[in-house]
């Protein structure tokens, strides 16, 4: 399990732990004060953020490895993710009485992309006063038009609209272990967690609680996962998965089976044939300790 099973959920899936969610963020003040900052100043902590890629990527391996370990270690008390599986997230929506989909920010500020509602806001008290705050100096909106509540069913339906997409469901700390948020990104849709945890190599988030397993006998070949794979850990017979090419058997790229493998399971939602299956990360040896 990861760090914050081990610290803030005893032991458990942390984000499925109910005191790990806000019940009056109102009067949490700490907390609130955070959400609302995070929503204002998102554009200029983006750029410091691009910024700081760009200083530690011109910098001699072992010293920009370091400094991204110690933003990472940074960005875990405050602000960090979880690759998680769509029948989690069902779980999350069962302990989130207040349910809130929002247009996705990064993609507000990320140059050719459309702000599409994407973002799903988990509270256990309604959110949109924050909300208001925090969008208020947004000279182009979103208006609070833009904020509706969803039941657990209209989510979901968003959540498997999302995998046809290749967008894998996140769950996001807002002053850890405080949870407010799953997102649905990848790379290309201007996800700055993914940029910077795929791209650049400084881990935002930890790797999922679970490894996509491959039945041979079951894949055809069609490599539609390898397409939709968000972190490009699929390959085919030895072909990168990058190059997108079809025709051969799918399995994980990487030194081991596994160690490629955020544990998404978008690669499952892509697999008409029944190929693919999520197992705990913790039952595969290779893995068991690799977040």
């Amino acid at each position: 399990m990861c760090r914050f099973c081990v610290e803030h959920g005893e032991g458990e899936r942390w984000y499925l732990r109910s005191e790990n969610y806000a019940h009056d963020l109102q009067s949490d003040l700490k907390r609130r004060g955070y959400v609302v900052d995070f929503i204002r100043n998102f554009e200029s902590k983006r750029s410091n953020a691009i910024t700081a890629i760009d200083v530690l990527e011109k910098m001699p391996g072992p010293l920009e490895r370091l400094g991204k370990a110690a933003i990472s270690k940074r960005m875990q008390s405050v602000h960090f993710g979880q690759p998680l599986p769509i029948e989690d997230c069902a779980k999350v929506f069962d302990l989130a009485t207040s349910i809130t989909v929002i247009p996705c920010i990064c993609r507000m500020h990320a140059r050719g992309s459309s702000a599409d509602e994407v973002c799903v806001l988990v509270t256990t008290q309604p959110i949109e006063a924050v909300l208001a705050e925090g969008f208020a100096d947004y000279a182009d909106g979103p208006d609070l038009s833009d904020f509706h509540k969803v039941d657990k069913a209209e989510a979901l339906r968003l959540l498997v609209d999302c995998e046809h997409k290749g967008l894998m469901h996140s769950i996001w700390t807002f002053h850890t272990p405080f949870t407010a948020a799953i997102c649905n990104c990848n790379v290309e849709s201007g996800c700055m967690a993914m940029r910077l945890t795929v791209t650049s190599r400084m881990k935002m988030m930890w790797r999922g609680e679970y490894v996509a397993d491959f039945d041979p006998e079951r894949c055809t070949g069609c490599g539609k996962c390898a397409k939709l794979c968000p972190f490009d850990a699929i390959s085919l017979d030895g072909v990168s998965a990058a190059s997108r090419t079809l025709g051969t058997r799918g399995h994980l790229a990487g030194p081991t089976a596994h160690d490629a493998c955020w544990g998404c399971g978008i690669c499952r939602s892509a697999c008409a044939a029944g190929a693919i299956r999520l197992a705990d990360r913790s039952s595969v040896a290779e893995v068991a300790g690799v977040w």
